[in-house]
């Protein structure tokens, strides 16, 4: 695997697993307030999320790299 395509790979897995890790921990205000849409969540812990997605994907890219490798 060379490094661009391992990079694409890992950037494919990194998409998909933040779609996965978006969803936790949302709560959904019971007080809406003006001008904010109904399902904003209260706090959305963006950046732990990155984290997160950052380091399952790394994880999983190893699995895939020792899997793929010649």
């Amino acid at each position: 695997m060379t490094f661009t395509i391992g990079l694409m790979v890992y950037v494919m897995i990194w998409v998909v697993v933040l779609f996965l890790v978006l969803p936790w921990g949302v709560r959904i205000p019971d007080k809406v307030e003006p001008g904010h849409a109904t399902s904003a969540p209260e706090h959305p812990y963006i950046g732990l999320k990155l984290l997160v997605t950052s380091v399952l994907s790394a994880l999983l890219w190893v699995v895939a790299y020792l899997v793929l490798r010649k």
